[in-house]
């Protein structure tokens, strides 16, 4: 099972991520993720939040396909075409994402995705236990 360092001695308090997350067993890799759904339509055009949610439940599928679950997660990346999305995103991040164990994360704002709708974008990496 991963090891949360949430807010190691000396380091700044976090907002949803842990500082360090370490762990041992079979790592895996999740492409980003975008608001398309299983038809490869666009969710949510306008919509941060619905678009962040079918991000989160395309990251579960994906998680689920490879025998790990969102409790497994151990690093996100996170891509926003606009920071004023932040709040929104980590509100449905909060629905997702187990507070008292959140795994490492990075946010960067892009000027744009692979396709002109999309707000936001999720990387991942999991840990299966060993």
């Amino acid at each position: 099972m991963p090891q949360h360092l949430i807010q190691p001695e000396g380091m700044p308090p976090t907002n949803g991520y842990s500082h360090v997350v370490a762990f041992t067993g079979t790592m895996v890799m999740v492409s980003g993720q975008v608001p398309l759904d299983a038809d490869g339509r666009l969710v949510g055009p306008d919509d941060t939040r619905a678009q962040a949610r079918q991000v989160f439940r395309n990251l579960q599928m994906a998680l689920t396909a490879a025998g790990a679950r969102m409790a497994d997660l151990v690093k996100l990346t996170v891509f926003l075409t606009n920071m004023a999305d932040l709040a929104d995103f980590r509100e449905v991040r909060d629905e997702f994402v187990d507070p008292w164990r959140p795994p490492a994360s990075s946010l960067v704002q892009v000027s744009a995705l692979v396709h002109p709708s999309f707000r936001i974008e999720i990387e991942a990496v999991a840990a299966l236990p060993s």
